[in-house]
């Protein structure tokens, strides 16, 4: 199965495949539902066709990425993006990857350049935006343009493409730790399990019982874990962190501008609701899976000393002054 869809996406990505058969193929898939093989496969050879980003191994070690695959409908403010500069300021090494906005009033690329960061770099500047200050966007789009084959066939589709989910999963930095937020709990295992066919090194897939593609405040949230190999399920229930359970309108988000000020409410300690805890949840997963907590608790206290010390809003000036000096 592997080598069968390795072989058809090679003939997509190469523009070999006539489009009436790719777009066949791809209904297939959804229809019957994509493996862990198939999403191997497509990712695989995605990042094969990707743009990378060229940097020492030792770098490309202790990158992480905290991205979602969209397409939850919450209306939820920009978390992944918030949580991604938070991480960046307690000296993790981000690799965000993402777009301007598909299925959402903001996409990562939107909030982030609301609130003044530089998006417009090659890679190399992206990568020495990362060497300087642990944290880089890349846009989805300058980095894939084998794409320029499949888009065409996704937008005459009423229905999502297994390209919903390889997004996430090819960082053209090379990423092997990740925090992936996605749509249904039915593909956390066939991710994480594609994830550990390609010999990923840490990982935790998260979709919550109220349909969103992240570690929920409004309900427990499913998760499956990848760790040396080895695979685990559990689930996550903010009341056993003391957090209390939150209407789902308390975290709504808006337009670029208006999540860039919730972000900037959060670092500047202003917000104390339940948009900082579900920012708190994310980023205490992300701590876990890169290495720099041991647990949930311990992620949960790293997140609110970055926020109370004003560390994030600090780093985040850092980010926006450096990335427009490159």
């Amino acid at each position: 199965m592997f080598n069968e869809a390795k072989e058809k996406f090679e003939n997509i990505f190469n523009g070999t495949m006539p489009e009436d058969e790719a777009k066949n193929y791809l209904v297939e898939l959804y229809q019957r539902g994509e493996s862990a093989e198939e999403i191997a496969a497509a990712v695989e050879v995605m990042r094969s066709h990707s743009i990378k980003l060229d940097m020492n191994e030792e770098l490309r070690a202790k990158l992480i990425d905290v991205v979602g695959t969209g397409g939850d409908k919450s209306g939820s403010f920009n978390i992944s993006s918030t949580v991604a500069l938070l991480l960046s300021s307690m000296d993790c090494y981000v690799a965000k990857h993402g777009n301007r906005a598909i299925t959402s009033n903001s996409g990562s690329a939107d909030m982030l350049e609301t609130l003044g960061i530089n998006l417009n770099l090659d890679p190399k500047k992206q990568v020495k935006l990362l060497e300087e200050t642990g944290f880089t966007f890349m846009f989805a789009i300058n980095h894939h343009p084998a794409m320029k084959y499949v888009m065409p066939i996704r937008k005459s589709l009423d229905h999502r493409t297994i390209f919903n989910i390889l997004g996430p999963l090819t960082n053209p930095a090379g990423a092997q730790k990740y925090l992936i937020g996605v749509f249904s709990d039915d593909f956390l295992s066939r991710i994480i399990s594609a994830l550990q066919l390609l010999d990923t090194k840490s990982a935790v897939a998260v979709s919550s019982k109220d349909g969103m593609d992240e570690i929920s405040i409004c309900d427990v949230t499913y998760a499956t874990m990848l760790k040396d190999q080895r695979t685990t399920d559990f689930i996550i229930d903010p009341q056993e962190y003391g957090f209390s359970l939150a209407p789902s309108s308390a975290i709504l988000g808006g337009d670029a501008k208006y999540n860039a000020q919730i972000t900037l409410d959060i670092f500047d300690t202003k917000e104390k609701g339940a948009k900082r805890d579900i920012v708190l949840l994310n980023a205490a997963m992300a701590f876990a899976v890169e290495g720099k907590a041991r647990d949930m608790q311990e992620g949960i206290e790293m997140a609110k000393e970055a926020i109370d010390s004003h560390r994030a809003k600090k780093h985040l000036q850092t980010i926006v002054k450096t990335s427009n000096l490159l």
